[in-house]
Parts: C-alpha cells; structure tokens; sequence
C-alpha cells in the first residue's frame, strides 16, 4: 500500500511540477512528498526527478517510469470502480473551458442533459478561443478543435468538426466571382485572430484530394467568434469557420456557402485533460458523457470519432 501511495505522488508531483502544488493537492505536508519521492528513487535505484530552485522536471528515467506508473494506477481505480455508485451520487465542482464555437443551442442543451444526469455536479463552464493552461488556472478540462501539439496531457478524441468557407448573399451578388480559392486574392476578406499565436488563423481547402493552406489577405482582423459571423452577416467579407457556429445563419439565409466545392477536411475536436490516472469523479462522469453525447449535437457538422486516446 505504501508504494502505491507513492506512486500516485510521484503521478501528481509529475503532473503538476512542484513539490509545494503536489503537496497541495494531496493536502499533506511539503516534507512527507520530499521524503517519500526521496525514498522511491532510492529503491529504484535512479533519479526520477531534476530539481532546481525554480522547476521540477522528469528525468528520461522518470518518462519510462511515469507511463508504467499511469497504466498502474488506471488499473487500479478501474478495479475500485467496478462496482461504482450510480450517477446520483457523483458529487463535486467541475471546471471546464471550450472554444467559443460550442457555445451554441445544441451544445448547452447537452450541458443541460449532463447536469439532470449529475445533479450532484457543479460546474463552472468558461468560453474562449485562447489556450487555457489546464493547470496553472485550475481548469480540469477544455475542448479543442484542431491538431494538438505534443504534451503531457491526456487528449482524447471526440469526433471531427466541419468547416465551411461562407459571405452575406449581399456580398457575394456585389463581389467580384468567387470560383477558385486563388478568388480570395480579390475578395475581401474577415480573418480570425487567434488567442494563442495573436496571427490570422490559416484558411485550409481540399483541392484533388489534398490540403492546400491559404492566408487571404485580411480586410478586418476579429478575435471573437462571435463578432467573426457577425462582421460576415453584414456584409463585411467572405470567413471560414467552423460549420456548427454559423447553421443557423445558413438556414436562414442570411449566409451562403462558398466554395463549396473545395470544403476543406474536417478538424479533430478532443477532450483534453491533465492526467488519465485516478480522474475525480465529475471529471471521469464528464469525459464518458461528452464522448458518447457530442456527436448527436448535429451530425451535418460534427461527425463522431469516439474513443481515441492519447
């Protein structure tokens, strides 16, 4: 038992980087982390950690020995919540963040249907199209639309958003033809800004089969997505983005399709959170519930991809 307990610390202490944040979020003393990380390096016999003044780092050592360790501890509370109580029971606070692309009807009324099956769960639901920092701003989980750079953390597939290239009817009656992405040179264009980088997002088409990366030329640059499709309802330019957000604009007209012939692959949306070793209970109920619920929020736009885990 007791090295177990230290295998869970040695997860945490990996997870968060500071022995005073493991300490912390174990809510026990500095010194019992030190000397218990201290003692399983010693009958390991290598060092798991660097330690600086500033950091605590994982040796290579410590990567080989923190996967075996993951696989370990999900064995575990696999084991110790076979018999799990049902949803009813589940109790504690929630914090998650998703693109501002979600924040539509359908999306809340999933929200809604997770929250009559928890209602034990109280959460707090953030919207932004910055990157959120799981754990310096203590968020347990964010969606993301889009490939993932290399980390840490745990990203589970979700499903696969579609995107689509649209202007006002207005605008495009009035602009120059709008045939070919290579168009775009002459059209003006809406561009997104985007949180993390602070540039123009890149516009992505399927020309035969394969992906070609546009950056039109912006006319007007907007960092939220909202006044995004708003700026293309008036009439402003032509925008892409993701096809969820602006459905209902589609279907009543005041928006249309363009190039549509070379509508772009659709983007991976994932579940990210910071370990996949011994998940508290909201965040175990969620992450099931969002994986087997979000790809009924509209099929035309988010085609379902359950399952994948990395």
């Amino acid at each position: 038992m007791e090295l177990l307990q230290s295998i869970r610390l040695f997860s945490k202490l990996a997870e968060l980087q500071s022995f005073t944040k493991a300490a912390d979020a174990l809510q026990i003393g500095r010194p019992q982390v030190t000397l218990a990380i201290n003692q399983l390096e010693a009958s390991l016999g290598v060092r798991l950690f660097q330690r600086t003044t500033r950091r605590v780092s994982l040796t290579a050592e410590g990567e080989a020995f923190l996967a075996k360790a993951e696989e370990i501890l999900g064995g575990v509370d696999e084991a110790v919540t076979m018999f799990s109580a049902p949803s009813h029971t589940v109790r504690g606070r929630l914090r998650i963040d998703v693109p501002s692309a979600f924040a539509v009807e359908s999306f809340m009324a999933m929200i809604g249907r997770f929250k009559q099956a928890y209602p034990g769960v109280s959460m707090t639901l953030g919207v932004s199209d910055r990157s959120v920092d799981l754990i310096a701003e203590g968020v347990d989980c964010v969606l993301r639309i889009g490939e993932l750079p290399s980390s840490s953390l745990v990203a589970r597939r979700l499903g696969a958003l579609e995107m689509i290239t649209c202007a006002s009817p207005g605008y495009v009656q009035a602009a120059p033809a709008l045939e070919l992405p290579s168009d775009l040179a002459d059209q003006a264009c809406v561009n997104f800004l985007s949180g993390l980088s602070r540039r123009a997002l890149p516009w992505h088409f399927r020309i035969q089969g394969q992906d070609a990366v546009v950056a039109p030329r912006s006319t007007m640059l907007v960092s939220d997505a909202s006044a995004y499709v708003q700026c293309a309802r008036a009439g402003f330019g032509v925008i892409q983005v993701p096809g969820l957000l602006v459905d209902r604009y589609l279907r009543d007209g005041s928006l249309v399709e363009v190039l549509g012939s070379f509508r772009p692959a659709a983007r991976p949306v994932s579940l990210v959170y910071p370990s996949r070793a011994h998940l508290a209970p909201p965040l175990k109920a969620f992450a099931e519930w969002v994986s087997e619920h979000v790809a009924t929020l509209d099929p035309r736009w988010l085609g379902a991809n359950r399952g994948s885990e990395r």
